[in-house]
């Protein structure tokens, strides 16, 4: 078993891609963990944002989080609609694509690739502090800590979509039960004191407010708190991925996702109220998260609150995990429609779209080291993405419905319209509320990829004219080429190339760079001796050779102008070049050799002559096949 096995797994057979796809109890993990842990930072994102009034901020939270409740509602029925009217995947570009046209599909696309790198570095870096809150120790290691976990999720997304359904079912499961488990504690606890529960281990006091309550704020707030349902379309997008009966069980776990959510959601808000807990300044050494403070108060500082903090550690971390099964997808998509390049539609050794999760990893990568793994510092430009998503999907919807008429469209016409109004107005809010704390980075992303995907097709619309041929095969001019074969001395790489080169022509020409010239008489009865009289014997016509001088002992450039002079010496004839390399068997003997014959290859290529053919003839360093 090689080392690649080891690490990816076997490669599998096109054959076994039907039992790669998932079910409900796979497709929650899998397409569920960004909307499931956003629960763990929304309604923490939006209490950040009321830090500057204390205690009296926890009065807006509950308002705040019922907005947001009420908008995933909204948006849950509305991507029920979409599994039901798109069963091959209706992600927001293909619905926005098909209905609104290919600029409004693009935008989508575009807004929803940033969402999903923001979205990977944002799981991260929360679970990361997550981790820190439990572990204190750690703080100056965040970034490290970050890029460790990043390195895993992409290693086990690689390994194929039923292994990461299986890597994550796990820590979901047990994240969602012991979460749950508290939550239902802490609310029990609360209605028994009437509203004011003692902590177990007593959260950290508010402090005291410094800043008034505005509508601005409130909006900011709730702009923050939105981040908690950047993950909802992923199940729209990945219905392709689950087993028979595909629509039923995508519409099933979009559900699960959606009331685990609602009630996380619901339960974080009410209990930061009932036991007065606020959000903390993530790059303090004392920082405690909101969900660990809420832990800590309903059942103490024991063995449950490890368990649940790790749980909360691992989804949050693992939450990337939805990007990495849609990302790599979405991509597929913009490359069969030639906005990507062509790599994207490759189906790795694993049965996954492999170079969209690498270049995914690297991109979210970039971004952790940019803001340092701050949750804090990568929030103000999450959901910008998402929701304009959404709303083009939604309008798309709309679109849909009005075409296919009839009293069966009217109700899903009206769900998707709503859904529409609501999600661009939330766009609105949440441009305007974090423009200046980052979100204008957002807003040329979206336009950089845009125009990406537009240079991109344009390309392969290039390539597409200039090799179409619209004659049929034309044998008129056929003969056989000019044959050039540059060597440096007499050899058995040389031997090789010369015997491929007079399988091709008559016409073969030795170019020999002079680089001292004592060596070229040596040569040229070398030359007579061991080529032109076998040569003669065979009744073939001898290669020439040409001994080209180089008083400033340069090999590339002159080997240029000799290939020109050949070219207008034999002006209607195609010119082969045969570069006969040597070719190490183990990487450190490349540093031992110089590399000629990869420039000179290089260099004809980059020069784009069409009468120019550049063939390889390889010797393979202690090879002794090449001998015979």
């Amino acid at each position: 078993m090689s080392f690649l096995d080891k690490i990816l797994g076997k490669p599998l057979p096109s054959s076994q891609a039907e039992e790669e796809k998932i079910g409900v109890l796979a497709g929650v993990p899998i397409l569920g963990l960004d909307g499931l842990s956003s629960s763990a930072y929304g309604p923490e994102a939006a209490l950040t944002v009321l830090m500057p009034l204390g205690a009296l901020g926890l009065l807006y939270i509950g308002p705040i989080i019922l907005a947001i409740l009420a908008l995933l509602t909204i948006l849950y029925f509305s991507y029920r609609q979409t599994i039901s009217a798109y069963p091959g995947g209706g992600g927001s570009y293909t619905v926005a694509r098909q209905n609104l046209g290919v600029s409004a599909g693009l935008l989508a696309a575009a807004a929803l690739m940033v969402d999903y790198i923001l979205n990977v570095a944002v799981g991260i870096s929360a679970g990361i502090g997550a981790l820190i809150s439990a572990v204190p120790s750690l703080h100056s290691h965040i970034l490290a800590l970050c890029l460790a976990a990043l390195a895993l999720i992409t290693i086990v997304n690689l390994r194929g979509l039923r292994e990461s359904g299986l890597a994550f079912g796990i820590p979901t499961y047990v994240f969602v039960i012991s979460l749950m488990a508290v939550l239902s504690i802490g609310v029990v606890k609360a209605a028994a004191s009437g509203g004011h529960p003692v902590a177990v281990a007593q959260p950290p006091a508010l402090p005291p407010g410094i800043g008034a309550v505005s509508l601005w704020l409130l909006l900011r707030s709730f702009a923050s708190g939105c981040t908690a349902m950047t993950g909802v379309e992923a199940v729209s997008n990945g219905v392709p991925a689950f087993a028979k009966p595909g629509v039923q069980n995508a519409e099933r776990t979009l559900t699960a996702i959606a009331l685990i959510l609602g009630l996380l959601l619901g339960g974080i808000a009410y209990l930061s109220r009932a036991y007065g807990i606020g959000a903390m300044d993530q790059e303090q050494a004392n920082y405690q998260s909101v969900i660990s403070q809420i832990v800590g108060a309903v059942v103490g500082r024991g063995a449950f609150y490890y368990i649940t903090i790790a749980s909360v550690l691992a989804v949050l971390a693992l939450s990337a995990n939805t990007s990495f099964a849609d990302f790599p997808r979405l991509s597929r998509m913009l490359a069969l429609d030639g906005f990507l390049p062509r790599a994207f539609t490759g189906v790795g050794r694993r049965l996954v779209y492999s170079f969209g999760i690498l270049v995914l990893a690297v991109l979210s990568g970039v971004l952790l080291i940019i803001f340092g793994g701050i949750t804090d510092r990568l929030i103000p430009l999450f959901a910008i993405g998402a929701f304009t998503a959404f709303t083009l999907s939604q309008a798309g919807m709309v679109m849909h419905w009005k075409r296919a008429g009839g009293t069966r469209s009217r109700v899903p016409l009206l769900i998707n319209g709503l859904g529409a109004t609501v999600t661009f107005v939330a766009v609105i809010v949440i441009l305007v509320a974090k423009f200046v704390e980052g979100a204008w980075i957002t807003l040329i992303l979206v336009p950089a990829l845009f125009l990406m995907f537009d240079r991109v097709r344009r390309h392969y619309s290039s390539v597409s004219r200039q090799i179409s041929c619209p004659r049929p095969l034309d044998l008129s001019q056929n003969e056989a080429p000019v044959v050039v074969v540059p060597i440096e001395g007499w050899n058995l790489i040389t031997e090789k190339a010369l015997r491929f080169g007079l399988r091709l022509s008559t016409d073969v020409i030795a170019a020999h760079v002079s680089l001292d010239e004592r060596d070229d008489e040596a040569l040229r009865k070398q030359w007579a001796r061991e080529v032109e009289a076998p040569s003669r014997r065979a009744s073939l016509n001898p290669p020439r050779l040409e001994i080209i001088p180089s008083p400033y002992r340069l090999v590339v450039g002159p080997l240029d102008d000799f290939i020109n002079m050949i070219k207008d010496e034999y002006p209607d004839r195609l010119i082969a070049v045969v570069i006969p390399e040597l070719v190490e068997t183990h990487w450190y003997e490349s540093i031992l050799h110089n590399h000629r014959a990869t420039w000179l290859k290089t260099d004809l290529l980059l020069k784009g002559d069409q009468r120019v053919v550049v063939i390889n003839v390889p010797w393979y360093l202690g090879s002794l096949k090449d001998r015979n």
